[in-house]
């Protein structure tokens, strides 16, 4: 028995998916900054900062690291409420991705200040800069540009995984391909045309990004 394809409707939810594309790239990119300052941070503090900073990072890294986004996702958006405070599903999405990136993005930036080679760093204080103007102006952009890679393709990963928040009722584009295959019945078509959305935007974004990288770090890296 042959399967009739049927496609013939989905014009009708253009509307849907539209709204499901801004919001899945409105949250990845709030996601994206907020995370990418979370790992910065976290990297700072994970190999320059006291010992006890060091330690509660990597607790924080390891426990992102080895539980499920979906968990992480849930403990968000049903356990922070338990402990009075309120947040949205939208706030719960960012909030639960932004984490899940930062954890992520702390070990690679860590790789990349580890990258670079002591010498320069000793060098700058030798000639009598301070501390967190060398960390600033030399090792942080070199070890950014060494790492941006990585970076974009954990920001790739953490959009594609940004599917799972419409399990908290977030009118992504996964929640709009629920909502359309629930009326026309039609799964097989409208999963077809959202997985060509994702692999589009994911190779937008990483255009997008290679490009705004190639101008902000060129000539940095080692």
């Amino acid at each position: 028995m042959s399967y009739a394809f049927d496609f013939s409707d989905l014009h009708t939810y253009a509307e849907v998916l539209a709204r499901g594309v801004m919001i899945t790239l409105g949250l990845t990119a709030a996601a994206t900054v907020l995370g990418g300052a979370l790992g910065v941070a976290g990297a700072v503090l994970a190999t320059a900062g006291p010992r006890w900073s060091r330690a509660l990072v990597g607790a924080y890294v390891e426990l992102i690291r080895n539980t499920p986004f979906l968990v992480q996702l849930f403990f968000v958006f049903f356990g922070l409420p338990s402990l009075g405070l309120h947040i949205d599903e939208m706030q719960a999405a960012v909030l639960a991705m932004t984490l899940n990136l930062g954890a992520y993005a702390t070990e690679i930036v860590r790789a990349g200040i580890e990258s670079v080679p002591r010498g320069q760093f000793q060098a700058a204080i030798a000639l009598g800069l301070p501390r967190r103007r060398v960390f600033r102006h030399i090792v942080l952009p070199q070890a950014l540009a060494n790492v941006f890679p990585a970076l974009l393709g954990q920001v790739l990963i953490v959009m594609l995984g940004s599917a799972v928040v419409s399990q908290i009722s977030v009118q992504d584009l996964t929640y709009a391909a629920n909502f359309i295959q629930s009326r026309n019945f039609r799964a097989f078509e409208i999963y077809l045309v959202i997985t060509a959305i994702y692999l589009g935007l994911a190779m937008l974004l990483r255009r997008m990004l290679n490009h705004f990288g190639s101008g902000l770090f060129a000539g940095r890296k080692r």
